[in-house]
C-alpha cells in the first residue's frame, strides 16, 4: 500500500478500505450515505479516511451481510446494545429455511415443466395404459414431440401437463371416452352431419380437446381431416363404429360451415 493511502495517524482511503474488506467503493459510499459506516477522520488535505476501528466495523458489516442480514438488521446488531444477536441470526435462519423450501418447490416445478416439454404426459407407460386403455400406445404419444415439439400447441400442452395429476388425467380420459361413445351412438341413430345433435357433439369435442391446448374451429377442421386420413386415428374411430372417422370429419366440416368457415381452406390457426 502506498504511503498516500495510509498513514499511522489517519487511516486508509475509501479505495483501500474497499479492497481490504472485499466490497466496492460504491458500496462504501452507500453505507456512508445511510449512516451505517462512515470514515471518521480527515487528512490534513481534507480527505476522509477509515481508521482501524472503522475497518473493524466494516468487517463486521460484511460478515453479517454475508449471513444474509439486511442493512437495517445489521445496523441494529451493531448499534443496539440490547439487540439479541443470537435471536436475530436464528430468525434469519428460519427465513432462509423458508426460502430454501420455496426454491426446492420451484426446482420441482421446473423439473416437471422440463419433463413435460420433453415427454408430454408425465405418467409411466403402465399408468397410461391403466388410464387410457390397453390400446393406448405410450411410445407413439412420446413421438408426438417429434412432430409437434416446435409448435405453440405443444408448449401449451406441456404447460398444462406439468401440473396435471393422475386423477385429472383419469377425468379427462373419461370425458373423451364418453364423447367417443356418444359419437358412435349418434352414428347408429342416423344423425346427419350438420344437424343439431352432430353439432352439439362437435362442440363437446372442441371443449374437451381444449383441455390439451386451445382448439380453434379451423384447427378442429384440420384434426377432423387427420382423424379420417391417418391410419392410426381412422382405425381407432372406425373401431368404435364402422364409418365413424368419416362421419365425424363431415360433422366437424358442417359445424365449421355453420360458423362461416370454409373447411376446404381451413388451416392450422
Amino acid at each position: 500500500m502506498v504511503e498516500s493511502e495510509r498513514d499511522s495517524r489517519d487511516g486508509v482511503t475509501v479505495g483501500a478500505a474497499a479492497e481490504l474488506v472485499g466490497v466496492t467503493v460504491r458500496t462504501l459510499h452507500h453505507w456512508d450515505e445511510i449512516g451505517l459506516a462512515s470514515p471518521s477522520v480527515r487528512t490534513t488535505a481534507g480527505y476522509r479516511q477509515y481508521t482501524d476501528a472503522d475497518l473493524q466495523r466494516l468487517h463486521r458489516i460484511v460478515a453479517y451481510r454475508e449471513a444474509g442480514l439486511g442493512l437495517d438488521a445489521v445496523r441494529e446488531v451493531l448499534d443496539d446494545a440490547t439487540a439479541e444477536i443470537g435471536a436475530t441470526l436464528r430468525e434469519q435462519r428460519a427465513q432462509l429455511a423458508e426460502r430454501i423450501q420455496d426454491l426446492q418447490q420451484l426446482d420441482e416445478r421446473l423439473e416437471r415443466m422440463t419433463e413435460a416439454h420433453e415427454r408430454g404426459i408425465l405418467l409411466n407407460d403402465e399408468a397410461q395404459s391403466e388410464i387410457f386403455g390397453a390400446d393406448w400406445d405410450a411410445h407413439r404419444s412420446r413421438q408426438a414431440r417429434t412432430v409437434w415439439g416446435d409448435s405453440v400447441q405443444w408448449a401449451q400442452f406441456a404447460e398444462r401437463s406439468a401440473s396435471r395429476t393422475r386423477e385429472q388425467w383419469q377425468s379427462l380420459s373419461a370425458a373423451m371416452s364418453t364423447l367417443q361413445l356418444d359419437l358412435g351412438n349418434a352414428l347408429d341413430q342416423g344423425f346427419l352431419p350438420g344437424g343439431p345433435e352432430a353439432n352439439a357433439l362437435v362442440e363437446r369435442h372442441r371443449e374437451v380437446f381444449s383441455h390439451f391446448f386451445p382448439l380453434t374451429r379451423q384447427m378442429q377442421v384440420c384434426l377432423g381431416r387427420m382423424f379420417e386420413s391417418d391410419p392410426g386415428f381412422s382405425a381407432h374411430y372406425d373401431g368404435i363404429r364402422v364409418g365413424l372417422a368419416s362421419w365425424f370429419r363431415q360433422s366437424i366440416d358442417e359445424c365449421a360451415r355453420a360458423h362461416g368457415i370454409d373447411p376446404e381452406t381451413a388451416t392450422w390457426q
